[in-house]
Parts: C-alpha cells; structure tokens; sequence
C-alpha cells in the first residue's frame, strides 16, 4: 500500500437503466432513479436522481429530463458523467474533506461492447475516478447472492434490471455461457403502457406504469395470494378528459407476456449451450433470480415449470448486484481476475 492509499475512496457502482446504487464502506449510499433534468436554455442540469423523477412528464418546454442509460449502456456521455458526479458527491466521510480520488468498480451488461465499455471507463474517469474497474453484472449478482464463483460447480444466475435481462451459467471464476437481451424492465413498461392505451383507451405514462408493474405486476395469471386491483388516472384517447380506471394483476399478466415468453427463450438459449456436466450442477442447484424483474409476482413459478428447473429469487434482488460489486471491491485481490 502506498502512503496516500487512505485518500482514496474505494466505491462500488451498480450503473443502471433505471436505478443507479452506490455502495461505499460496506453500506449502499446513495439508490436513486438514473435520470437528470436539463434547462433547454442553458443545457445545465438542474436535478439528478430522486428530484428529477419528480419532474419527469411534467415539464415545460425549458426543461427536459433525459435517461443517460439506455439498455444497461451510456447512451447520453455528458449527462451520465455529470449523474454520476452528482451521486458521488453525496458520499460523505470524516475524511472527505481529504479525499481526493476514487477507486471504482462498475458493473457492466455481459453483451456490452468495446465501444460501450470506454463510454463507461471515460464518463468514471471524468468523474474524478483514479482507478476504474469493471465486473460483468451476473458475475457481480452471483458474488452478492452468495454463490462461491471459484467453485468447480454450474450455477445459473439470470438478472433482470431495467434495460437488460443477463443470463449467466458460472463457474472456476469464469462466465461459461450467457445470453443478454433487451428485453426487461423499460420494456414490461412499454407493455403495460401499450395494454392500457389500447384496452381501456387510456394514456398513461412511464412513471404510472412503472408503478402497475410494482403494484400489481404478475407472470402468470392464477395467484394463491393476489394483490389488489390498483387504481391508475391518465387521460381519455377518446374525450381528452382525465379518468380513472382499475387494473388487476391478470390483466398485466396479459400484457407483458410476450416478453416473459422473450426472457423464457433466453434461458432455454443459455441452457442448450451449457456443458453437460455444468448442467448437472444446474439440475442440481436450480436457477438464482436478481433484479428487480425477480420481483415479479409468479415469475420463479412460470420458470420453474418452463425449464423444470428448481428457481430461486434472491433475498433482496434489487440490491444483489451492488452488494456483489462491493464485495469485489472489498476483496480485490481475491477478484481481480473478474474485472475487465
């Protein structure tokens, strides 16, 4: 260690579509929606995170928010430098006074390209990272979740977040198999927003969506314990009068079944590539859920019967990706090999 090694934060970062977590000193810090909102007239953000969700869909022409995200990649460099700063900012310490660079480790889509990963390396970088290392999001939830990743056994880990789904069969510190799709929570989203515009012709909007899908959200369409219908308000197509409506879970299941079934494909694709003897693992062990899409209400039950597979949904799976990346950080020498 060098003599100015205490100067140096060690932060993890789960850098999402939908939400960014930040885990520093064993605690995550900082959990807030991956948003800016930007003042048209002078392109400055004004608001990251919590604050500017609230004014999403309902700004004036001065301002805009925008996702720098987009299918678990940077898609906007600037904004998403300037979120992650922001969000770095609101760490604090005894000795923050005396910190003066970062050591990071961000997780990444397994799918994601070189092109993609500088976006990632530079935007940490500009944010006043020292050292930027980058671990693949299923290795980083199969550490968070428990499983030993230097064990000589097939484990399947399948994460579902906002803008991608990564499905993972690991094993010996290595990713055997895997399969990343576009196809996750943004797009369970769109789903239910399209279902409720063209059955109940009412518009809705993301945010009203997204909380359907958390409310009453559900992967099969027969529940032993059933949440309640949600009321939502939007506008009518026909009158442009605002109404009220009532949905129940059996209508999401419905609407976002055609994307279960994409995520369903997915990990029957990652089981036909897995090695024989890794499948005997999996046969043994079953399938491990994170994410928040491991959230969904029947969706380890409507796996379990498509796969004929034993489907485990993680204790906290929302967190279960920055807590993997934190450890990796924490045990940096025990997992420098997993990072890229």
């Amino acid at each position: 260690m060098g003599f100015f090694d205490f100067l140096t934060k060690e932060i993890a970062i789960d850098l999402g579509t939908a939400n960014t977590l930040i885990m520093f000193n064993d605690k995550v810090v900082v959990d807030e929606p991956s948003i800016v909102a930007i003042d048209r007239n002078t392109n400055k953000v004004i608001a990251v995170g919590k604050e500017a969700l609230m004014m999403h869909e309902k700004t004036h022409e001065n301002i805009k928010t925008v996702r720098p995200l987009r299918d678990g990649v940077i898609a906007d460099f600037t904004n998403a430098e300037f979120m992650i700063r922001e969000f770095i900012k609101k760490i604090t310490t005894e000795r923050s006074w005396l910190a003066t660079s970062h050591r990071m480790v961000i997780c990444i889509p397994s799918g994601i390209t070189e092109v993609e990963k500088r976006a990632v390396r530079d935007s940490a970088e500009h944010a006043g990272a020292k050292e930027v290392h980058m671990i693949h999001e299923p290795m980083a939830a199969a550490i968070g979740i428990g499983i030993d990743v230097q064990a000589p056994i097939g484990q399947m880990v399948v994460d579902i977040g906002g803008g991608t789904t990564e499905i993972a069969v690991i094993a010996l510190n290595g990713i055997i198999c895997d399969q990343s799709i576009r196809t996750a929570g943004d797009e369970l989203n769109n789903d239910i927003l399209e279902y409720v515009r063209r059955q109940h012709n009412l518009q809705i909007g993301e945010k009203t969506a997204e909380r359907i899908k958390i409310e009453v959200g559900a992967a099969i369409p027969e529940l032993d314990n059933p949440p309640e219908n949600v009321e939502i308000k939007g506008r009518d197509i026909m009158t442009g009068i605002p109404k009220k409506i009532s949905i129940s879970y059996k209508e999401v299941a419905h609407a976002i079944n055609k994307s279960i079934v994409k995520i369903e494909d997915a990990i029957l694709k990652a089981l036909e590539m897995t090695p024989p003897e890794l499948s005997a693992d999996i046969y043994e062990h079953g399938i491990h859920l994170t994410g928040g899409g491991a959230l969904l209400r029947g969706l380890d039950i409507r796996i379990s019967e498509k796969t004929k597979l034993p489907v485990h949904v993680a204790e906290d799976p929302l967190r279960a990706v920055v807590r993997g990346t934190g450890i990796a950080l924490k045990n940096f020498k025990k997992y420098k090999y997993l990072m890229q």
